[in-house]
């Protein structure tokens, strides 16, 4: 009876691996399905970069190049002016980073760990902002903007990043909620003010949020294109997503040009992505503030 009893234990429990493995191999089948469906139109870019011309109109599609062209991206990159449309991203980005870090990171600290009158009210008006569309904003900001002389500059596009954001603000106040109460007594006993909790404190042990609003700022600023649309006047202050309107808008367009300019455009992004993947893995997990 004992050894029955084991035979059938240890059946049961092939069975369940059986049953959890059938499970982890449709599941790889369906994810890489997914995967592919995805990165088919990156491929696609990326081989259409390295085509020529006439191998780019060829029927049928083939999908990947015979002769890989790689000059098309220094030819692309100096048929226009990509470098100055470059450093005029890299600028309004880097400022973009800076303001969503400093300013979304100290509000959140006030609204976390700062008990004042009115902060649940002021939340949720805050909050309440994420369910106004940006269209409705737009033109009274463009008014704005328009009679303080900063159209045709860069701070429309600079300033509001100062301003906040509630989707950062809600999800830094949850990291800073997740740390305990105790940390901030123990530094108010040492004659630690909020601000030098602030900056001591509270932003090392909430770093995978703060690199999650690192990428998620760089990823919008950098691919924003409305905005320097609206307020961008002279070619020479466009960014690089304006810059390849411009070229897409030229009558003969390269499209292994344009394509091979795409790629570049794309790869700071995947570069500051792939930098940051594990802060920003654990910033998404709200909650986990105190780990690591």
């Amino acid at each position: 009876m004992a050894a029955d009893t084991k035979t059938g234990k240890r059946g049961g429990l092939t069975s369940r691996r059986r049953k959890k493995t059938i499970v982890n191999v449709i599941c790889f089948i369906l994810l890489a399905a997914a995967s592919l469906t995805v990165l088919m139109p990156l491929w696609f870019m990326v081989s259409t970069a390295l085509k020529s011309m006439d191998e780019i109109f060829t029927y049928p599609i083939t999908w990947y190049p015979h002769e890989p062209i790689w000059s098309n991206f220094k030819d692309a990159w100096v048929s226009a002016e990509f470098t100055r449309w470059f450093f005029n991203s890299v600028f309004v980005a880097a400022f973009a980073i800076l303001g969503g870090v400093l300013a979304n990171s100290l509000v959140a600290y006030g609204f976390a760990k700062i008990r004042f009158p009115g902060r649940n009210i002021m939340f949720s008006i805050i909050l309440a902002t994420m369910m106004i569309p940006e269209f409705v904003t737009m033109i009274p900001q463009y008014v704005l903007y328009a009679k303080l002389g900063w159209v045709g500059t860069y701070l429309p596009l600079i300033v509001p990043q100062f301003m906040g954001s509630a989707y950062f603000i809600f999800m830094l106040r949850q990291f800073y909620a997740g740390i305990p109460n105790s940390v901030i007594e123990s530094a108010q006993i040492d004659g630690a003010s909020h601000f030098r909790i602030w900056r001591s404190i509270m932003l090392p042990m909430a770093k995978p949020a703060i690199m999650t609003v690192v990428v998620l700022s760089f990823n919008w600023s950098w691919n924003d294109f409305l905005k320097p649309l609206l307020y961008l006047m002279d070619t020479k202050t466009f960014t690089l997503q304006l810059g390849l309107k411009i070229f897409v808008s030229q009558s003969n367009t390269q499209w292994n040009y344009l394509m091979a300019a795409s790629c570049i455009v794309l790869l700071p992004i995947i570069v500051v992505f792939m930098c940051l993947q594990r802060y920003f893995t654990d910033g998404m997990n709200i909650g986990g503030a105190v780990k690591g």
